[in-house]
């Protein structure tokens, strides 16, 4: 157990934030802004990115398209991007893949810690329950399918877009609905952005200036036209959802979305260390845009972990101790005897969504799985936080002080991971998701 000052001690050393520290900074005094009702819109119209990329092989796609309805409409040049998309996400290597990544998992995990909870078959091609259950004759659906086990950089940003719901299936939509997009988001900053200095919304803006710079990657976000974009970006979600307004932790959100729709426009391989100064003031401005709604989007589902008290996180931490009980019973009690309170340390897994606790390209790898997930950034990210903290079993039970216990759980040795580490985080959790999801006492609500 560990003592009253040494606990004490230990808070005046400890940066982390618990929900006691977070300053919840309300913004919203209008109702949402419609520009197509109040007549603003911008009479210029942002150029739509364009990203010409030649399918390899044709017949992969036609054999894609064959096989689904006609939902995607495609045109009759076909859309060269989705004819990439399909060849690259082969329906047959994402299940051999992933059946490979859950056996080496297995393997590493019987070695790892006793006893082993019931695993998935390794024949059982269910690779994501709520994705396989579904029909497979929907395109939607069959995109989700096969961009669980990762998306390819090259096809990455038409992907999210399309994922999240932002981009239309239609292909000869799309243009207009960007257009459309683009154009009405800029008509929320020429209305609302010269407010950010008034009475009413100058705490919102001086805590985002305050929240930017502390963001990583600092090549990136340092830059003055990222910098202004983000705060853009971040200042007008808070004016137009009043229901929490901008609360620390949604900054980082940003940064996934900026960066792979940066991909498209950058030739680096590392968009970090990018100069975005050299990019074309209009691919800039559509990829602020499409930033902002689908970074909304996000948002929409999990918009109860920002509001007052943030009762979203509040509740997610209560159902991964739960959980965490069910699944090692031996983890939970060492935790609990070291007095050490999930809040400590998972708030901010729930807060930040791992972002702070995995590199950025990790990230980005994780979120490939959690667009393609039905309520992935809320309920599959439990899972993936109690494969997380699993992942740490041995070094957890090795720790014997609540100090250095608490320090470790902080300061997790991730910076170099990479996608394979991703994916067997993922693996585990879709095992833990398909062995309790179904049970109704696996966790208290």
């Amino acid at each position: 157990m560990a003592s009253d000052g040494a606990r004490k001690q230990f808070w005046k050393r400890s940066n982390t934030k618990v929900p006691g520290s977070i300053q919840h900074v309300y913004g919203a005094q209008h109702p949402p802004f419609d520009p197509l009702l109040h007549g603003t819109l911008l009479k210029a119209t942002p150029k739509v990115p364009t990203t010409p990329v030649k399918a390899r092989r044709t017949s992969t796609f036609q054999e894609f398209e064959s096989n689904t309805s006609d939902a995607w409409d495609a045109s009759e040049d076909d859309d060269e991007l989705l004819a990439m998309a399909a060849e690259s996400l082969n329906t047959e290597v994402v299940m051999e893949t992933a059946n490979r990544v859950l056996r080496n998992h297995s393997q590493r995990q019987e070695r790892r810690r006793p006893p082993e909870p019931p695993a998935v078959p390794s024949g059982d091609l269910r690779l994501v329950k709520s994705v396989s259950e579904s029909h497979t004759s929907c395109p939607a659906e069959e995109l989700r399918k096969l961009s669980w086990s990762g998306i390819p950089k090259s096809v990455r940003p038409i992907t999210w877009k399309l994922l999240s719901g932002y981009l239309p299936a239609n292909v000869e939509r799309r243009p207009a609905t960007l257009q459309r997009k683009q154009k009405e988001y800029f008509a929320f900053i020429e209305h609302y952005y010269d407010s950010r200095h008034d009475d009413a919304h100058q705490d919102t803006y001086r805590q985002i200036h305050i929240d930017i710079p502390r963001m990583s990657p600092e090549a990136l976000i340092l830059q003055p036209k990222v910098t202004e974009i983000f705060e853009r970006i971040l200042f007008i979600w808070a004016i137009r959802h009043p229901a929490s307004g901008y609360v620390q932790g949604i900054n980082d959100l940003v940064t996934p979305f900026f960066v792979v729709f940066m991909c498209e426009h950058i030739e680096e391989e590392d968009v970090d260390a990018a100069d975005v100064s050299r990019v074309p003031t209009d691919v800039l401005r559509n990829v602020e845009a499409d930033t902002y709604w689908c970074m909304s989007r996000l948002l929409d589902g999990i918009q109860d972990n920002y509001t007052f008290a943030q009762p979203g996180i509040q509740m997610k931490v209560k159902m991964l101790e739960e959980l965490v009980s069910r699944i090692d019973e031996q983890v939970h009690r060492h935790l609990e005897q070291h007095e050490v309170r999930y809040l400590q340390f998972a708030f901010r897994w729930m807060n930040n969504l791992l972002m702070r606790e995995v590199p950025l390209h990790c990230t980005i790898r994780l979120w490939d799985t959690y667009q393609s997930e039905p309520e992935g950034f809320s309920h599959f990210h439990l899972y993936v936080c109690a494969a997380f903290l699993g992942r740490w079993r041995k070094e957890i039970l090795e720790e014997r002080d609540f100090q250095e216990l608490l320090l470790f759980l902080q300061n997790l040795p991730t910076a170099h991971w990479g996608d394979e580490d991703i994916s067997l985080l993922l693996a585990e959790a879709y095992r833990l998701k398909f062995a309790f999801a179904d049970a109704p006492n696996h966790y208290k609500k």
